[in-house]
């Protein structure tokens, strides 16, 4: 019998897994295709680096299949329409000490077996830098882990180049949360 009991409730817990991760999405769209994003600001790089964290995010997760666009069940359509580098934190003198690099973009999720728009909605994500120049001592946790420079192992690189990286990642896992969860 206690060998039976946990042969019983494997299956179960296997199938909870699976329905939590994948059950949120349509039934029927197996496949996503990613184009490469829409850039409407002259910051040069931005489609790429979004593009290429959208699929690096859907290829670790594993939850649809990535496809090119005349194969997939569904499209994944990004514009970016703002990038915004402004100073952020002061100094009581009034000198700048953090600046923060912001990106916006609208994302359309469009169900291609159904012809219509599954999410249609805006999102953003940011990263802070200083003007060190040095990102491993520059007392900012630019990457908004709770983590400061030496307590943070990849925190390192160029100030800005870093916070756009920081950023183009919270919005890829913005989405990809929003995909998986609201379904």
């Amino acid at each position: 019998m206690r060998l039976l009991l946990p042969a019983l409730i494997l299956p179960f817990f296997v199938g909870c897994i699976y329905y939590s991760m994948a059950g949120s999405i349509p039934p029927h769209i197996k496949s996503i295709a990613i184009p490469l994003a829409e850039n409407q600001t002259a910051e040069f790089g931005m489609s790429e680096a979004v593009t290429d964290n959208m699929v690096n995010k859907f290829t670790e997760e594993n939850i649809l299949r990535l496809v090119p666009e005349d194969q997939a069940d569904s499209i994944l359509r990004g514009k970016i329409v703002r990038v915004k580098d402004a100073p952020y934190t002061y100094t009581k003198e009034e000198a700048v000490t953090e600046y923060r690099f912001t990106i916006t973009m609208d994302l359309e999720w469009f169900d291609v077996k159904q012809d219509k728009v599954l999410l249609k909605k805006q999102y953003s994500g940011f990263g802070a830098y200083g003007l060190s120049g040095d990102i491993s001592s520059d007392a900012i946790d630019n990457d908004g882990d709770g983590l400061i420079d030496s307590e943070d192992e990849d925190e390192f690189g160029d100030p800005r180049e870093f916070a756009t990286k920081v950023a183009v990642e919270k919005i890829a896992q913005d989405v990809l949360n929003e995909i998986m969860t609201s379904w």
